[in-house]
C-alpha cells in the first residue's frame, strides 16, 4: 500500500482536491491519501517550501508527496520526480522543488507531459499518481521519465550573516500569528559560538533569552523559541506576534524598490556578543 500525500494551493472551497483524490483513487484504489496543506500561496515559495519541507522528514520512508503548486507558472513540458532522504517529491519544474530540498536529490526525473493534452490541476495529479502506480509496479526509471534532466531552479531564501549578526525573514505566521523566521537551530548556534545575544525588530522589540515552551514567560510576553520544525519562532504567551507587532510573511515582491519600506516588517535581526 503506497503513502501518498498531498499538498497544493487548491484550497477547499469548491470540488478539485476531491476530485484529485478521486482520481488517484481510480489509479490505485490502495493509496493511503493523507493532506498536507491546500492553503498554499502559489506566489509565496518560501513558505510552500517551509511547509513542505518540515512535513516531509517526518513521514515513512518511500512516501510519495504530491506537489500541486503553482502548476502553471509557464507553459508546461515536464512534471519533476526527486528521490531525496529516503523520499519521493513530484512537483511542476518551477522552481520550487530546490527550494524545498535545499540539496541536489540523489535522483531526479523530467516525467514528459502529452503536448496536446489540456492541462489542468486534475490532468498534472493524474501523470503523477501513475507514475507512483508505475513505481510501485515495478517499471524501471527510464520507462517513466528522462534521468537528470534539465530544470528550473531556485536558490532556498537564506539568513545573512556577518561577524556578530545574522538577519532572517519571515516565512511563514501560523494560526496563532507566531512567527516563523528562515534561520534554524543549528545555523543560529553556528553564528552564536557560545556569545551572548539580542534578537532584534520593529526596531525597539529585544528578546535576549531563548524558551523552551510559551510558559517560559509571563501572560502577553513576547518569547523566542525554536519550533517542532527546528526554526526560530518569535510569539507571545497567549497573544498574537504578527498582528500586535505588525509583522508579515516576507515575499519575493518585497525586493522590488517600490516595496522595500516592506522589509522592516519582515525582517528579524540577532546581534551576537
Amino acid at each position: 500500500m503506497a503513502l501518498v500525500t498531498l499538498t497544493s494551493d487548491i484550497g477547499q472551497q469548491d470540488y478539485l482536491v476531491g476530485a484529485v483524490k478521486g482520481q488517484l483513487l481510480q489509479i490505485n484504489p490502495d493509496f493511503q491519501l493523507v493532506d498536507i496543506s491546500h492553503q498554499l500561496s502559489p506566489f509565496n515559495y518560501p513558505k510552500s517550501a517551509y511547509i513542505c519541507r518540515s512535513a516531509f522528514r517526518n513521514f515513512p520512508p518511500y512516501t510519495y508527496h504530491l506537489v500541486l503548486v503553482n502548476l502553471f507558472e509557464q507553459p508546461p513540458s515536464q512534471l519533476l520526480m526527486a528521490f531525496y532522504q529516503e523520499q519521493y517529491i513530484f512537483c511542476a519544474d518551477n522552481g520550487l522543488l530546490s527550494m524545498i530540498l535545499e540539496a541536489t536529490p540523489e535522483m531526479l526525473l523530467g516525467i514528459p507531459l502529452d503536448r496536446h493534452a489540456p492541462k489542468s490541476a486534475l490532468y498534472c495529479a493524474g501523470i503523477m499518481g501513475r507514475a507512483v502506480n508505475d513505481l510501485i509496479g515495478g517499471k524501471s526509471l527510464e520507462e517513466i521519465g528522462s534521468p537528470d534532466p534539465v530544470f528550473t531552479e531556485k536558490n532556498p531564501l537564506r539568513p545573512l550573516y556577518g561577524e556578530g549578526w545574522m538577519e532572517g525573514q519571515i516565512i511563514f505566521i501560523d494560526n496563532f500569528e507566531n512567527v516563523i523566521v528562515n534561520i534554524t537551530r543549528e545555523e543560529f548556534e553556528e553564528q552564536r559560538k557560545g556569545r551572548s545575544f539580542r534578537i532584534v525588530f520593529k526596531r525597539d522589540e529585544i528578546i535576549d533569552r531563548m524558551s523552551e515552551t510559551y510558559a517560559d514567560v509571563a501572560v502577553g510576553e513576547k518569547l523566542a523559541l525554536f519550533n517542532s520544525a527546528g526554526y526560530l519562532e518569535i510569539a507571545i504567551n497567549k497573544g498574537n506576534a504578527a498582528g500586535l507587532f505588525g509583522l508579515q510573511d516576507f515575499t519575493v515582491e518585497s525586493q522590488n524598490q517600490y516595496l522595500q519600506n516592506r522589509l522592516f516588517y519582515q525582517t528579524i535581526k540577532v546581534y551576537f556578543g
